[in-house]
């Protein structure tokens, strides 16, 4: 069991956030770079911390050094998923 999320982020933020929704894709503003996979580690914990799972739980399938990115979720469904983002 497994729920993907698609996002869009935003490297170099001054704080780091979960923006809104747009067209399905979430927004996600870290103060990481996007050097050495700095800003996906940053967005691999931000959105841990906000759904209550561990980091090592959180993966990025597709969009590594991209700012569009998709992202795998171990141990919910995609509706626990939503429910717990609001």
């Amino acid at each position: 069991m497994s729920a993907r999320l698609e996002i869009r982020v935003h490297p170099g933020a001054s704080r780091d956030q979960l923006g809104s929704w747009r067209q399905g894709v979430l927004s996600v503003r870290v103060t990481a770079p996007p050097l050495d996979g700095r800003a996906n580690n940053a967005v691999r914990k931000l959105l841990a911390k906000r759904i209550g799972v561990a980091p090592s739980r959180v993966s990025v399938i597709r969009g590594e050094s991209g700012r569009n990115k998709l992202l795998e979720i171990e141990g919910l469904t995609d509706e626990q998923l939503r429910e717990r983002l609001g």
